[in-house]
């Protein structure tokens, strides 16, 4: 479940991220931590994201945040800590951005149901549709209908094609 903070945050960090050259991929707010965490997951428009760019972001925010001139929401802690990241290589595709950025790459594809016997594929992402999300294993395109995709992740291991 979302805390209700998330869409406060991501509305507010996402031009700050885009005049650093950023995007901001997600949000979450861990309120089982003490001091609570607000984690930012953050990604280089033109190339691969390093530390800088986590520290470049962590700053503006954390300014951004700390100026008593910018409105809070009530429900925003006194104390919290503030974390900035690269989302990392296994995490979920979702935006059709990152289905076109990642074209190529090897992907782990789960289901909602069975669909053909299975309910997961790997393979290399070709393309995603309206209708479908196209998968290369081995050369072989395979089209998997998108109303039984539930997540179509990274996937580290070797190239499937």
């Amino acid at each position: 479940m979302t805390h209700p903070i998330v869409p406060y945050i991501l509305e507010l960090a996402a031009p700050i991220a885009h005049n650093l050259g950023l995007e901001v991929v997600s949000a979450v707010f861990r309120t089982n931590h003490s001091p609570p965490v607000l984690r930012l997951d953050i990604r280089n428009l033109t190339e691969d994201t390093g530390l800088e760019d986590c520290a470049r972001m962590s700053r503006a925010l954390d300014a951004f945040l700390d100026d008593e001139e910018n409105p809070k929401p009530s429900m925003m802690p006194e104390n919290y800590v503030l974390e900035v990241s690269s989302p990392g290589v296994q995490r979920a595709l979702s935006s059709d951005r990152e289905f076109i950025s990642f074209r190529g790459f090897p992907v782990l594809v789960t289901a909602s149901e069975l669909w053909d016997g299975q309910r997961e594929w790997l393979g290399n992402l070709v393309s995603r549709d309206e209708e479908f999300v196209h998968l290369s294993q081995k050369g072989r395109i395979l089209k998997l209908p998108r109303e039984i995709v539930q997540k179509v992740q990274l996937d580290d291991r070797k190239s499937r094609s």
